[in-house]
């Protein structure tokens, strides 16, 4: 009798203690899985973040670069574009200044020298010498030349062209400057006085005036550079 409850005694309580282990494990484990996973929860969420950091930091370096780029360009195309009107504004008055250089020069039919030149002659020679180009002997075949311009937008080195009545083209000048006021003043050979500056508003040359031509711009004389 004694053994058969000493037996039973051990039986409960083994019982006991094998359910107070399973109860530990059960209750001690889930706490342990739920740390691991709160911890690595974590840990992505900061790579996450560096992620996106590194990922930014890339697209503006990018957008940095290409915005530098841009301006390197902008800066390349707007020096090349001041370069280009300064050589041709010096090429102008390269014109200008071979032209003034025949003041008082006498007038000449067919002349071709500084010791007698006629109006054609004289705008052949002087385009000649200042840019190389080679124009047409006579006033009428120079008109047939460059780009035909307003009146209003004359600019220095054009050619402006006279006939009597409406007659062909029998004379020529070159605009040595244009005024605020719009006055155009041109220098040519005249019948008269040989070369000289006249205006547009005299009452002899202006109602003579027919029309004006470009025969260099800043295109044309660029695209002359870059060919030779």
């Amino acid at each position: 009798m004694k053994k058969r409850v000493l037996y039973y005694l051990v039986a409960v309580s083994a019982t006991f203690s094998l359910q107070s282990c399973v109860t530990n494990y059960v209750v001690s484990t889930p706490t342990t899985y739920a740390n691991e996973y709160k911890s690595d929860a974590k840990l992505a969420s900061i790579d996450n973040k560096k992620l996106e950091t590194a990922k930014a930091q890339l697209l503006s370096s990018f957008s940095d670069e290409k915005l530098a780029a841009a301006r390197s360009m902008e800066a390349t195309i707007k020096n090349d574009e001041i370069a280009k009107t300064v050589r041709f504004t010096k090429k102008i008055d390269d014109i200008l200044t071979e032209a003034e250089s025949y003041l008082g020069t006498p007038y000449k039919y067919g002349g071709m020298t500084r010791r007698g030149i006629d109006c054609s002659a004289f705008v052949l020679s002087v385009f000649g010498a200042a840019t190389g180009m080679t124009l047409p002997r006579v006033a009428a075949s120079q008109a047939q030349e460059g780009e035909k311009v307003e009146k209003s937008n004359l600019q220095k080195g054009d050619l402006v062209f006279f006939s009597q009545g409406r007659g062909r083209i029998s004379h020529v000048g070159i605009v040595e400057n244009v005024t605020e006021e719009g006055d155009v003043k041109f220098i040519h050979a005249a019948t008269s006085k040989g070369v000289m500056i006249s205006s547009l508003n005299d009452s002899y040359w202006g109602p003579k005036y027919r029309f004006a031509k470009r025969i260099i711009s800043p295109e044309t004389f660029n695209n002359n550079l870059a060919n030779n």
